[in-house]
This record gives C-alpha cells, structure tokens and sequence, in this order.
C-alpha cells in the first residue's frame, strides 16, 4: 500500500464521528463498531485491553453520563501501508467533576476500503505537582 493522501480529513472527519458517538451516552457503546475484535487495542489510563469485545466491556464500565468536551487540536499523519495515525488534544469534563486537558492516540488501519482503530491510548493529563 502507499501513504493516503486524505489523511487529514480523514483524522478530522474521525474524531468528529468518534466523540459525537462516545459523548452521547445512549450511542456510547456503539463505538466498538470502530474496533476489530482481535486486532484492536486500548490502553485507557495506563490500563491495557485488546479487542473489540473487552473494549466494549470498558466503555460500558464507565460511570459518567455527561460529556463536556473541546477539541483544542486534530493532528494526522499517514502510515506507509495506507493507515493513518490521529493525536487529539482537548479538554472535556465529566458530569460535575472539574474539567482537565486529555490527549487520544488513534491508529487507523486500513480494511477493504475502510478503517478500523488498531491503537487507541486515551490519557487524562493531570501532573501530580505535590
């Protein structure tokens, strides 16, 4: 394969689908359709899952409802086999609980035509300043 030259908008457009899936809480668990099911892997706060169906069961383990969330930047750069790699930075809020800045890595890889997350690392950016 080559590099996909829509790489930008297809991170935008991405992130856009994702977070609008992820942050309605009624659609939330339907972003396991982003996943494969072997070949797919998270780490969510240092916490390490691979597959579609573990992914899935974190998600739903999640005891927010509500999301306030803003995206401050959507980096993309293609991979050499037609992937293509997202960092996401932003700041969201949970329910009542004070905002913080988070970053997201994605990877997409492509599939007959399509994409599916590979690599997803989902970090809360909060420093321990004590």
């Amino acid at each position: 394969m080559s590099l996909n030259l829509q790489y930008e908008e297809i991170g935008k457009g991405f992130v856009q689908q994702y977070y609008s899936i992820f942050d309605d809480p009624a659609n939330r668990a339907n972003v396991v359709n982003f996943y494969s099911a072997t070949d797919s892997f998270m780490t969510f706060e240092g916490h390490q899952i691979q597959g579609a169906p573990k992914i899935l069961e974190k998600v739903q383990s999640l005891s927010f409802q509500k999301i306030n969330r803003v995206i401050t930047t959507v980096d993309s750069q293609p991979t050499f086999d037609g992937g293509v790699i997202i960092n996401v930075l932003g700041r969201l809020q949970c329910d009542d609980d004070p905002p913080h800045a988070f970053s997201q890595l994605f990877v997409l890889k492509a599939n007959a035509g399509t994409f599916f997350v590979a690599h997803d690392i989902f970090r809360l950016n909060i420093h321990n300043s004590a």
